[in-house]
């Protein structure tokens, strides 16, 4: 009972493929994995007054509220009949 057979195995792994769709998403997700990790690696082995400048340089992207924004609906208003 302790140990798995070849066939346990098998199943387990039909199922992965089945789950994950086959090797090229299993291949791509990897990638991705490994990328996030050498970025992770990188950004720590980088002093913090280094990425600070880098953040404080680029435009913060924000929203504008819901007060500045423009309407362009032209949707009349939904009546309901009696």
């Amino acid at each position: 009972m302790g140990s798995f057979s070849i066939w346990h195995w098998l199943i387990v792994l039909a199922v992965i493929l089945v789950l994950f769709g086959g090797g090229n998403k299993i291949s791509g997700l990897m990638g991705d994995f490994a990328k996030g990790i050498k970025s992770f690696k990188k950004n720590m082995a980088e002093p913090d007054d280094a990425s600070m400048e880098e953040t404080a340089s680029k435009p913060s992207g924000s929203l504008a509220g819901p007060g500045t924004q423009t309407s362009t609906n032209t949707r009349e208003p939904t009546t309901t009949h009696s």
